[in-house]
């Protein structure tokens, strides 16, 4: 595969790409099935691998796997998953909505196996990719280098590969030994002995942070954890019902059309759905565990809100972080061995869409509501993005919520522009 030319190539297989490639699949055009690649940068498919502890739960229905809301017949559903793994009479038994996060991981890699004509390239890593003009330059495509040195030509592109990592200015000049992001938290944290007396603080005040500051209470026993907080106190994510409509897929249209101020203003109300909050039963376990510290007293763990990093550096071997209390204005220090960030991601495009829009001469984003971004007239080439267009689709975008609509989105995109007649669609 040193030089391939497919139609349609997809950067990333998570959520987003599988469920389009589901979609594509079942679209009833086994030509744009066929000339369909996702990559994969992993060796597998794992869903938030990093954070992918035992006790992880999804915070979202089962009924809003990759395929349901687009087609309740589709056979990749996580109903059909769990039937083909003889596990439905016991979850249904559970009376749950909200599997556990390696059981929809599991849906995720089976959903892959269960591909017949998409196809999917492991421990795929793109490391460049490029338009590609004809003599006259006109945009006909794109070129994807990937870490092997294999490259892979396309005409439609489909960018699936989340966000860049937020890394606040302010541990900037710490070592990377010393400095761990969420979505790395796993692997780093792998590495550790187990058995050393680390002191480790986590910095945010989300789910990602609170499912550090667990993990590294349960298996680091002779470790200190410290949470440091912004605000009042760890809250709960909003799930009022009213405010669950928000993430319906025929939602996005409303808010699409929705003028700029007023979509902005949306999201900012919607900030504790999704954002620097917890589920609720996640956050009276967390409760629960600092209750039974005070009761027995081993000082191991502790949560310090209204708090923030005003600067941080190293000194012999140590991580030095300078605090404000912000009710007080007083700074303190306090010395640990280790940072661990759950400090989310870049709001902005990801580098890679930044890169490659900016190769195209394009001086903004401009994305449709079928989630193609505007590239001019003049090109059958087409540049699709998943997962990073919150500010004209929704904050639902982001999540699993939309998934099924967006792909059957997309695909429909596809298969129109390129005059391409369903057989037996659904």
């Amino acid at each position: 595969m040193a030089d391939l030319e497919v139609g349609v190539l997809a950067i990333g297989a998570g959520p987003a790409n599988l469920a389009l490639a589901a979609a594509i699949e079942e679209s009833g055009s086994a030509e744009l099935a066929r000339n369909t690649l996702l990559l994969e940068q992993a060796p597998d498919i794992k869903w938030q691998r990093d954070l992918l502890m035992p006790w992880a739960r999804s915070q979202v229905s089962f009924l809003k796997d990759l395929v349901t809301l687009r087609d309740p017949r589709s056979r990749f559903s996580f109903l059909n998953f769990l039937h083909q793994h003889d596990r439905l009479d016991q979850f249904i038994n559970l009376g749950t909505f909200h599997p556990h996060r390696w059981e929809f991981s599991d849906y995720l890699q089976w959903v892959a196996r269960s591909l017949e004509q998409v196809r999917i390239r492991y421990d795929a890593k793109a490391t460049a990719t490029e338009p590609r003009h004809d003599a006259d330059g006109k945009l006909i495509g794109w070129q994807v280098t990937l870490a092997d040195g294999d490259t892979i030509r396309c005409r439609d592109l489909v960018v699936g590969a989340g966000r860049d990592m937020h890394i606040p200015p302010v541990f900037a000049d710490l070592p990377a030994e010393k400095l761990i992001h969420s979505a790395r938290f796993r692997s780093r944290i792998n590495a550790v002995d187990k058995d050393a007396p680390l002191r480790t603080v986590v910095v945010g005040g989300a789910q990602s942070a609170a499912e550090m500051f667990m993990a590294l209470y349960e298996n680091l026993p002779n470790s200190t954890v410290t949470m440091l907080v912004r605000s009042i106190g760890l809250q709960n994510y909003q799930t009022s019902k009213f405010v669950n409509e928000l993430f319906y897929p025929s939602f996005v249209d409303e808010f699409f059309d929705a003028p700029a101020d007023t979509r902005a203003q949306l999201l900012d109300e919607m900030r504790f759905t999704n954002y620097a909050a917890l589920a609720p039963p996640f956050l009276d376990e967390l409760y629960m565990l600092l209750y039974r510290e005070k009761m027995i007293g081993t000082g191991r763990a502790e949560v310090r809100a209204m708090t923030e990093v005003a600067a941080a550096r190293e000194e012999d071997g140590e991580v030095v972080l300078d605090l404000r209390d912000r009710r007080t204005g007083k700074v303190t220090e306090l010395r640990c061995d280790l940072v661990l960030l759950g400090t989310g991601y870049d709001s902005r495009m990801p580098s890679l869409v930044r890169e490659l829009t900016g190769k195209t001469g394009l001086s903004e984003v401009s994305v449709s509501r079928d989630y193609r971004v505007d590239l001019g007239t003049g090109t059958d080439a087409a540049l699709y993005l998943q997962g990073v267009n919150e500010a004209t689709h929704g904050i639902a975008d982001s999540l699993i919520s939309v998934l099924a609509h967006r792909a059957r989105d997309i695909t429909g995109d596809l298969l129109e522009r390129h005059g391409l007649t369903p057989a037996g669609a659904r």
